[in-house]
């Protein structure tokens, strides 16, 4: 959900091309209720029944807990009004009636250095998996490619491919913990050179240590794939 204000141009394809609209208290989302904002960015359904498509990791979003979610709902309505519009997404692929039945209710694992929170903090928060694992036909590869990278991001800056992120020799198995932990919050790599758009390290820099122990206890448990070809 980056971009508070809208008007980033996320992805432009031949399947798609997607807009972060407006969500601030200055956009129609003022009149939805809490309860239906948060259905909004957990299942990716607007109060009007229409679905929101892709990008959007709804996916992923689904295992957000009540509380993250509640959360999320109250900082959206602090941040600044803005009247920002954008151009209406468009999908030149069939979008879903849903992307599962209705969400009853989540609870957050633990919060520890653990594997098991560390795959909630990659999955439904941060959804690191969504961006590094390769699309398929019908969204990413989840079941076969988890975190192999290859999923391509086309914008300003040009086109940027996301690194794989399994213990394998093309992944992550070269890095320490504190190389790993640079490259998420500040992009930078152990070479000094610098990594390219969309990731918000930016965002990523206000993790926690602990959180950050967290997520790379859980990479580091991935079966190595290779880069997919």
């Amino acid at each position: 959900m980056a971009n508070e204000f809208g008007g980033f141009m996320v992805e432009k394809n031949p399947a798609f091309e997607a807009w972060a609209v407006n969500i601030t208290p200055g956009s129609r989302v003022a009149n939805w209720s809490d309860d239906e904002l948060a259905r909004a960015i957990r299942e990716g359904i607007r109060p009007d029944g229409s679905v929101i498509g892709p990008p959007m990791p709804i996916g992923l979003y689904r295992g957000i807990s009540d509380d993250d979610l509640y959360s999320m709902v109250a900082f959206l309505r602090t941040v600044p009004a803005s009247a920002n519009t954008t151009p209406t997404s468009t999908y030149n692929i069939p979008l879903p009636p849903a992307y599962g039945p209705p969400v009853d209710s989540v609870t957050a694992p633990p919060r520890a250095a653990s594997v098991e929170y560390g795959a909630y903090l990659a999955g439904p928060v941060a959804h690191c998996m969504e961006c590094h694992t390769p699309m398929g036909e019908t969204g990413p590869k989840f079941d076969t490619h988890l975190g192999a990278g290859g999923f391509e991001f086309h914008g300003p800056w040009g086109t940027s491919v996301s690194p794989n992120l399994t213990t394998h020799e093309h992944g992550l198995a070269g890095y320490s913990d504190a190389d790993l932990k640079k490259m998420i919050t500040t992009g930078v790599r152990p070479n000094g050179s610098r990594m390219m758009p969309p990731m918000g390290y930016h965002h990523y820099a206000a993790m926690t240590e602990g959180d950050l122990d967290a997520v790379i206890l859980y990479l580091r448990q991935l079966p190595p794939l290779p880069d997919p070809s």
